[in-house]
């Protein structure tokens, strides 16, 4: 049995982190000791370890809970599973796409600045007048998530 500090640390997970899971159900509850601290099996771990990997290729909280209750009943079929790490994949290729326009237009502002008084500033002025800008590489707010 693991500690918090021992699980969190095995996984590469803050405390805080993994009572968050815990707290929205990513994390089945942690059994106690009789001091009442948390004590986690392996299988913690691992579940841990597939919350922390899906994290780090860019899954939604609920498309990582979608994935375990798929893991958890392993007799389905894997169009689900697949289904969802295609859609995670379209969103990376969205992702890309508005990274390139971006690139390309930070590169087009620091190519035409002069170099000269800030009045003259292509970037400044870019920057106040979103028409200037070659494509549209606006997208929306982010998503805040942990």
């Amino acid at each position: 049995m693991l500690t918090i500090g021992k699980l969190g640390q095995q996984a590469g997970v803050k405390v805080p982190t993994i009572r968050y899971y815990e707290q929205i159900g990513l994390l089945p509850e942690a059994e106690r000791s009789a001091g009442n601290q948390r004590l986690y099996s392996r299988k913690a771990l691992e579940r841990l370890a597939f919350i922390r990997h899906a994290r780090d290729l860019g899954f939604t909280l609920e498309a990582i809970r979608d994935l375990l209750s798929l893991s958890d009943n392993p007799d389905q079929f894997c169009a689900a599973a697949d289904a969802i790490a295609r859609a995670q994949l379209a969103e990376v290729e969205s992702r890309l796409a508005r990274l390139m326009a971006l690139k390309a237009e930070l590169e087009r502002m620091v190519l035409q600045c002069a170099g000269g008084r800030i009045a003259d500033c292509r970037v400044i002025e870019v920057l106040g007048d979103h028409s200037l800008c070659a494509t549209d590489h606006s997208h929306p707010e982010p998503e805040l998530s942990l």
